[in-house]
Parts: structure tokens; sequence; C-alpha cells
């Protein structure tokens, strides 16, 4: 299974784009406090255009409740890191892959960072900016791992048009 694990998360609109995506990936999502935001369920819903009750979600007082609570193979996002998303082989289905995404303005500490180097990575970017938005970040990293698993679970066509829409006039 896939988890999406955000780390103090500061921007309540950022959260509710990503359980949008939860959502549309069958993911888990890991909230850990404390949040930079009063985490409402109106605040966020629009975020997630009324999917909020499609999201399976919990939330953490802190990181070590988080660690506590789970196992399996935690990956972590930073700039810092010196290897691409792209190499990592996320492949294995029966594996609890967790893919942790810091705080909008100062990331993931760098004492986690430095203890789990082996398992930080980057999205290759240019040089004109620190980093993408967190929203996108989740986003290209968990379909790319589920690209990599062949997207269980996943439609391949529209549910609601079906997959012959395009063939009619």
């Amino acid at each position: 299974m896939i988890n999406i694990v955000l780390y103090e998360p500061e921007i309540p609109e950022n959260t509710g784009n990503i359980m949008r995506t939860c959502a549309g990936a069958n993911a888990k999502l890991h909230l850990i406090e404390p949040f930079g935001f009063i985490f409402d369920e109106k605040k966020i819903k629009r975020s997630t255009a009324n999917y909020f009750d499609k999201v399976v979600y919990e939330r953490y007082l802190d990181f070590d409740d988080f660690l506590s609570k789970n196992t399996g193979t935690f990956y972590y996002l930073t700039r810092y890191g010196n290897k691409s998303y792209s190499e990592i082989d996320f492949s294995d289905k029966n594996k609890n892959i967790y893919l942790i995404f810091g705080k909008e303005s100062t990331g993931i500490p760098k004492k986690i960072l430095h203890d789990n180097i082996g398992n930080c990575f980057r999205i290759p970017t240019s040089d004109n900016i620190r980093a993408l938005n967190l929203s996108n970040c989740v986003a290209i990293v968990t379909f790319e791992a589920l690209r990599q698993q062949d997207f269980p679970g996943l439609l391949r066509s529209d549910p609601f048009k079906g997959e012959d829409y395009l063939k009619t006039e």
C-alpha cells in the first residue's frame, strides 16, 4: 500500500489537494501535528472538491507517535536528496511504502533526514526554484510509485462516461 505522510503541514489548501490525490490514488494519508492551520473539515472540504469522505487518513501527535504506529519502508522527499524519486524501486505491492513530505516552509527536520539518508530523494528541478509546490510533489511521486506497481486497483477508463465515450459522437 502507498501511504502519504505530511509532516506538520502548514497550508490547508495544499492538505486538501493532497487529500483529493489520496482519494484518487487509494492511498492512506498520515497527518503529523502540529498543523499550521486549524484542521476544520469545512475549510479542507473546499480543496478536496468534496471528496473529503473518500479519504482514509489518520492524525498523529508528533513524528514519534507516527513511527510507533506504522511499519514499512519510509522514503523522505527533500531538496537535499542526492537521488531522484525515479531511481527508487516502489514496485513491490506487498510492501507498506510511506512517502514522507515535510512542511511547506522548512521541510523535514535535518536530524530525521540525516538518520535516514539512504532513503532521501528529490524531484529534479532547475536552479530557478528551491522546490515545487507540496501538493504537486505528492502527486508526482505517488503516481510514479503507482505506475511502478501497474496502478493497482485504479481504473483505466472514466467511471462516469465509460471507456467508449470518445468513440461516440
